[in-house]
């Protein structure tokens, strides 16, 4: 088994303290999410080290949790090491999220191309949240969205290959 490397602890220790200054705050990540102007997740995202934070968006999200240290925003301005615990599929929310969207792929991937054409939703440019709503039984229900640009496939010309221009004009000198 291999060692923890020393970004992947050093991580650890700091979502730790950012969850840790969550907690204190007694917010949710929703209130958090409203103070600041971002998603929900989005905030989640910020406090797990999974996002950067922006400079501008530092100050909002210092006022709405003040026990951020300076060393904390710096930190969270960096570009994050985004990565999972391969283990989190054991975590039951995070398996049926997996396998809804299992069941469901084919279907969707579908749609996007009947609705779009041949291309992918993007999991960069793109926004996600969690809602809250009632059922038409009364019961309440999540609701989750992903919100991603809409990225065709091209179609892979040698002439718009730039690798390729430059190695001709290089032949042509």
């Amino acid at each position: 088994m291999e060692a923890p490397s020393s970004s992947s602890i050093t991580k650890a220790r700091i979502v730790a303290e950012l969850q840790a200054v969550k907690q204190k705050s007694g917010k949710t990540y929703g209130q958090i999410a409203e103070q600041t102007g971002l998603t929900n997740v989005y905030v989640a995202q910020l406090l797990r080290r999974q996002a950067q934070l922006k400079p501008g968006t530092a100050t909002l999200l210092h006022a709405a949790l003040p026990e951020l240290t300076e060393n904390h925003l710096q930190e969270m301005m960096q570009p994050p090491i985004r990565s999972y615990d391969p283990n989190l599929i054991q975590e039951p929310t995070v398996y049926r999220l997996h396998e809804a969207v299992m069941h469901f792929g084919e279907s969707i991937k579908e749609i996007i191309n009947e609705e779009y054409g041949d291309g992918i939703m993007s999991a960069i440019d793109f926004y996600c949240s969690v809602d809250k709503v009632k059922g038409v039984d009364g019961k309440n229900r999540v609701v989750l969205t992903f919100d991603g640009k809409f990225l065709p496939y091209t179609e892979q010309n040698t002439e718009h290959m730039v690798s390729r221009l430059r190695t001709q004009d290089d032949k042509d000198h």
